[in-house]
């Protein structure tokens, strides 16, 4: 279902060929996958809130918890300490 969602968006965005490659959302190395299950989100990651029509398909995460985006990753993590729960990793592969 995330997949289908972001297909389209991923599809029409313009990334160079060498990043293209590297399947790692059109990030460049240095910034692709910085988190990991089970430990804290660094602070230097940007994320995004995931969106609400996304939140309601997987229906609403457990109080103290939330969904993000992370380069094409969607990460459940927990509010007060920004660990990292569960993730589905690379929407880029469609």
């Amino acid at each position: 279902m995330v997949r289908s969602y972001y297909s389209e968006r991923y599809r029409s965005r313009y990334c160079p060929p060498g990043l293209a490659k590297k399947r790692n959302g059109c990030m460049p190395p240095g910034l692709a996958k910085q988190w990991r299950i089970g430990y804290r989100l660094p602070r230097n990651v940007v994320y995004y809130d995931a969106p609400g029509d996304i939140v309601v398909r997987f229906g609403m995460p457990p109080e103290g918890y939330r969904y993000v985006r992370v380069a094409a990753d969607i990460l459940l993590i927990a509010v007060g300490t920004g660990m990292v729960i569960d993730a589905i990793e690379d929407l880029n592969r469609m």
